[in-house]
């Protein structure tokens, strides 16, 4: 009898244009939203994921057959695929929208990416269903950190969040994630397929070198739109209006405890018996 084939790992790296992190970030005139007309660059959280599939594709080797990424946004958005592909990636995927269209939510993007799974598996586009996806926690414009965890429950995918570890045993079709909690670190043991989110201690990104800038220009990017996925990316959710917080106040010297209570006092705070703080209205 003649072994089963292992099957090889198919990688799928979801990536975001933001405003670059570097950017002082300013309301429109329009308070409806930030000033875009700024310099932007893939979400450095995106980053650390490419890196991981990257290095994944080192250690495993020839186990690894496809890193393909995917985005969903405007035209511009393809410069941020073509710099994941100068990092490593294999192919891209384009989910185009038109440049005046509103930013999706996060349950939008997840039905597209699903949309996106679901048709490599039916084309067989890629070397078919990536059995694992690697992307970032969150993304650093509107820090929602939500889309991978409703990309799992829509694909009913193992997932593993916040992820500071990750080891692949192919062969056993598992995937070793540790975790960042709030009490410290956590180990967790998925089967793919699987979907993790990664945290900025898994890696540090490298920079991509001018022979791999250059190969990216010949990687191919497919695009597609939300109607070739069937997919509705209308924002459900209204912004009525965006405004920038108000500038904090200067401090004030004083020159003794007494000074601060009598501070404290002209303010309506007081303190009780087991000291306990109040505020006098």
């Amino acid at each position: 009898m003649q072994p089963t084939p292992t099957r090889l790992l198919h990688i799928l790296v979801p990536v975001k244009r933001c405003v670059d992190y570097a950017v002082k970030i300013r309301v429109n005139p329009q308070q409806t939203g930030i000033d875009t007309n700024v310099k932007h660059s893939m979400n450095p959280f995106d980053e650390i994921a490419v890196e991981e599939a990257v290095r994944l594709r080192e250690r495993l080797k020839d186990k690894v057959e496809s890193i393909t990424v995917v985005t969903v946004g405007p035209a511009k958005a393809a410069e941020t695929l073509r710099t994941a592909l100068a990092l490593g990636a294999d192919s891209g995927v384009h989910v185009e929208l038109p440049e005046s269209a509103p930013a999706p939510e996060p349950l939008g993007v997840a039905r597209a990416l699903r949309a996106v799974i679901e048709r490599r598996a039916k084309n067989g586009g890629g070397g078919g269903a990536p059995d694992l996806v690697i992307m970032g926690k969150q993304a650093i414009d509107d820090d929602l950190g939500q889309t991978g965890q409703m990309l799992a429950a829509l694909l009913g995918a193992a997932q593993a969040t916040c992820a500071s570890e990750v080891e692949v045993d192919v062969e056993r079709r598992v995937v070793r994630v540790r975790t960042e909690v709030d009490g410290g670190a956590e180990e967790v043991l998925c089967t793919l397929p699987a979907v993790i989110t990664t945290d900025l201690r898994l890696n540090v990104p490298r920079y991509a070198s001018l022979p791999n800038i250059m190969k990216a220009k010949k990687k191919p990017i497919e695009k597609l739109t939300p109607g070739d996925l069937e997919v509705d990316l209308t924002p459900v959710l209204e912004t009525i209006k965006v405004t920038e917080p108000p500038k904090r106040v200067g401090g004030g010297k004083v020159g003794s405890v007494d000074e601060v209570v009598a501070g404290l006092r002209e303010r309506g705070i007081t303190w009780g018996r087991r000291g306990s703080v109040s505020r006098v209205e």
